[in-house]
């Protein structure tokens, strides 16, 4: 591993660069202006590997963004590590908050500024430039594949029929993932559990067309009241979804297991400030890290309707819609949830107006095993680069196609990230430290050694 470390301090501010370069296009997959933008990026990755050392790369185009995949053969008989990772980042709404130019990465107190800085192009290209130091040293010990999406942000609708369709191709003995984070710098996790997912759209009409607040005020349903009294209705005081159902297939933790999960060191004021909120909320009788990562949550994720400009306009629109997510733990299936929330959404509103719900996508929640080789030899490269063993830690994201791939390809998924929750993913001025991408770097290679080097 020597020659690895000596090449990566020797080549750091040109992996940076390069990342830069990477950064500054605007693959936003929510967006169809942004169409040529994806394939662009999955060009620009493509060559990006086999200059890294690939032996071949090649963008294949789907219903939706192209998927990169690329792979490098060492030896037949080695194990066969798949490294998956997303191209696509989130839009940059609402711009105005932003402190930086999005798409124009900065350096300032030691972070990458910009979107898309770890989630997940600064994770992707850590393997990607580990994967370079590797085959610079010559002592890549597995062979190497990686599957690069174009649509993970949109819930990687096309990545599931790639995945039918290429079985052979991606056949691995492992999926590394790095699209995740740990608890801090000083507390170093690897995560062992995610939510699933159940998003969806919801669109309530009034009358036929806009109409005059004063005329028709207080004598016609207002979709918009009545949207925000349906939403309202969807959660108790007590931070409870009231959708009936909804928690029949949720297994409750035993004493034991809570005790377990809340060792995880967590201080409530330090989160607090770091979010400037003045107190926490949610479900009661759980603590904030049970509620994040072991219970399932609903959250309004936009809500519009109405005049929104600058200055007055008196009307009662015609229509108002929402999107409104719910976040998922083992057992909870996404389709069953998606139906239940459609059945009870529909069943709470007055005649006043009609309602319809749409599913737009959604995914099942996803264990990795702490006892599998790959977590084991996870565990060994944490430890030696952090110099502390790193803690198992369940997420409260979601990256549904991670349960897709288990089910079509029958592949366990590691999940060893390198965010922060200071990163401010999905949110303005989103940011990636320096040093957590240089551990990133240093720790895959030792992965790659540890999980080779078991039986």
């Amino acid at each position: 591993m020597d020659k690895v470390k000596k090449y990566i301090d020797a080549n750091k501010d040109r992996f940076i660069s390069e990342l830069f370069d990477l950064l500054r296009i605007p693959s936003i997959s929510a967006q169809s202006e942004h169409r040529p933008d994806m394939t662009r990026c999955a060009e620009w990755l493509a060559a990006a590997l086999v200059k890294a050392g690939a032996d071949h790369a090649e963008v294949f185009p789907t219903e939706g963004n192209p998927v990169v995949y690329a792979e490098k053969t060492v030896d037949p008989k080695a194990k066969t590590v798949l490294v998956y990772g997303h191209y696509d980042v989130m839009p940059v709404d609402p711009r105005s908050e932003w402190r930086t130019e999005p798409f124009e990465p900065v350096i300032r107190d030691g972070r990458i500024w910009g979107r898309g800085a770890d989630d997940d192009k600064g994770q992707l290209w850590m393997h990607a430039k580990a994967f370079e130091a590797m085959c610079a040293g010559e002592c890549l010990p597995c062979n190497v594949k990686f599957m690069l999406e174009g649509e993970e942000e949109i819930g990687s609708p096309s990545l599931y029929k790639f995945c039918e369709q290429n079985k052979k191709m991606l056949k691995a003995d492992i999926i590394l993932v790095s699209d995740t984070s740990m608890i801090s710098m000083q507390t170093p996790s690897i995560t062992c559990g995610l939510r699933g997912l159940a998003y969806m759209e919801v669109e309530v009409t009034g009358p036929d067309k806009d109409l005059h607040s004063g005329l028709f005020g207080g004598a016609v349903a207002n979709p918009a009241n009545v949207l925000t009294r349906l939403v309202a209705q969807l959660v108790d005081a007590e931070g409870r979804v009231t959708i009936p159902g909804f928690y029949d297939d949720v297994r409750e933790l035993t004493p034991a297991e809570r005790k377990a999960f809340n060792k995880a060191p967590f201080s409530l004021a330090a989160y607090k400030k770091s979010l400037s909120i003045g107190d926490v909320e949610g479900e009661a009788g759980y603590t904030t890290l049970e509620r994040t990562g072991v219970r399932p949550s609903l959250d309004v994720n936009g809500i519009w309707g109405g005049y929104i400009e600058e200055g007055t306009k008196t009307v009662i629109p015609s229509k108002a819609s929402a999107k409104i997510s719910m976040r998922l733990v083992p057992n909870q299936d996404y389709r069953k949830i998606s139906k239940l929330f459609e059945k009870y959404f529909k069943s709470i509103a007055p005649k006043s107006v009609k309602v319809t719900v749409k599913s737009l996508h959604g995914g099942m929640p996803y264990v990795a095993p702490t006892d599998m080789p790959a977590y084991k030899a996870a565990e060994k490269a944490v430890a030696e680069t952090f110099g502390k063993k790193p803690l198992p830690f369940y997420s409260g994201g979601s990256i549904p196609i991670i349960s897709g791939f288990e089910s079509i390809l029958g592949i366990k998924s590691l999940l060893i990230g390198f965010g922060l929750a200071e990163d401010a993913i999905h949110s303005p001025n989103e940011s990636y430290g320096l040093e957590q991408f240089y551990k990133g770097v240093e720790t895959i290679p030792l992965f790659y050694k540890y999980f080779a080097e078991q039986k």
